[in-house]
């Protein structure tokens, strides 16, 4: 019972905490820099292809077509949108828009995101990819930051910065969109540092063409797909922090634990479709397993600690207060959801943060184990975002 405890905890704190200073470490003390130069301004084409997917986004479609129209045309050779089987008025919107750099792919069935993409890279000319989804907003200079990094021929992967707008969301779900998603940041950064993420942001990144694969039929994850291909294929996905873009998160923490149980089951569903990921092909096995998978088995530890320290407390004050402390904090997080209390509930929103997104790692489990029919069916998307969305800020 002791063993399984301090195991239990092992596991817990290297998660959270010991694979995170081991690969600042090892950016810090074994770093990888790689060239930078701005993108040659004479070449015959305009070097990206813009390539985005859409399901019924009819609401937000206009304003996101006038936003990805206004970028800087020597960049933008085309901007390919493929209609996912939209019953909506999106095929129509597509049809109408008259800009020749526009390209619309209309598919008469829904066979999700990574069908859809596989329609656009296909079809794409450009020497980069540049993946988008309908939601985000590229801020200036995002694109020429974005470019510059594929100056070193060894980069297959450029990701940017995500800035998260957290307006009008509630304690628990800020939290993930703030503290927590800085922690995530600054991880693939020092991956990155080192040698690469082990996924990106799925609504910004860009690709070599030559470096594309397509991805399997009903794959969640392209984000992950994608990066870790053009990796095992000898190039780097790296980060450029100067390439921002913004986007919102659910604001609610209901939505957000729908959010990560997709993503969280996509992982599962990424290690059956890609079983190559978890063999020495893959040359970031070791930040996958302790970057990814091991939060997917993290909160089983995390009952298993709890169980233990209940158990050896019987005889032991230490271990017994231990437990209290488990109880009184997982209490409280699950309090601060439901219970709307300004002061407390921010204090208490990491807390609850966790308990969200360790929720939503058991559960996705069970949706990869019993969802019927396609996974990529569990998404459900963000509502439309305000007017301003698409408006440079202030």
């Amino acid at each position: 019972m002791t063993l399984l405890f301090w195991a239990s905890l092992a596991i817990i704190l290297y998660t959270y905490a010991g694979y995170p200073i081991a690969i600042a470490l090892l950016a810090k003390l074994h770093p990888r820099p790689w060239t930078r130069q701005p993108w040659p301004s004479k070449q015959p084409q305009a070097p990206i292809s813009i390539i985005m997917a859409v399901h019924n986004g009819a609401a937000m479609l206009p304003a996101k077509l006038d936003h990805l129209l206004a970028l800087d045309p020597h960049l933008i050779h085309e901007i390919i949108v493929v209609s996912d089987g939209s019953t909506d008025a999106t095929p129509q919107i597509l049809q109408q828009a008259a800009d020749p750099r526009l390209r619309a792919i209309i598919l008469d069935a829904h066979g999700g995101k990574a069908t859809a993409l596989n329609a656009g890279i296909a079809a794409a000319k450009a020497e980069i990819l540049l993946f988008v989804d309908i939601r985000p907003r590229i801020e200036p200079g995002a694109l020429d930051a974005l470019l510059s990094n594929f100056a070193d021929t060894t980069v297959g992967c450029v990701a940017g910065e995500l800035l998260l707008n957290t307006a009008g969301h509630d304690a628990t779900a800020s939290a993930v969109s703030g503290l927590y998603w800085k922690y995530e940041q600054w991880i693939r950064n020092c991956e990155a540092a080192w040698d690469s993420p082990v996924g990106v942001y799925g609504g910004f990144y860009a690709i070599r063409r030559s470096a594309a694969s397509a991805a399997p039929d009903g794959l969640i994850l392209d984000d992950m797909f994608q990066p870790l291909s053009v990796i095992r294929n000898g190039y780097r996905s790296v980060l450029d922090r100067a390439a921002f873009v913004i986007d919102t998160w659910p604001a609610q923490a209901a939505g957000e634990f729908q959010r990560k149980v997709r993503t969280l089951a996509g992982n599962f569903q990424l290690i059956e479709m890609a079983p190559w990921l978890l063999t020495p092909k893959n040359r970031v096995l070791f930040q996958l397993v302790s970057h990814k998978l091991l939060r997917l088995v993290v909160p089983y530890f995390f009952i298993l600690l709890f169980i233990t320290s209940a158990i050896l407390g019987i005889h032991s004050i230490p271990y017994e207060l231990f437990a209290l402390a488990q109880a009184a904090f997982w209490l409280m997080a699950a309090v601060a959801i439901k219970v709307k209390l300004p002061i407390v509930g921010r204090l208490a929103s990491p807390a609850s943060a966790l308990l969200v997104l360790n929720a939503a790692a058991v559960a996705s489990l069970y949706t990869y184990l019993f969802t019927r029919g396609p996974l990529w069916k569990i998404w459900f998307p963000t509502a439309a975002p305000t007017d301003s969305h698409f408006q440079q800020p202030s």
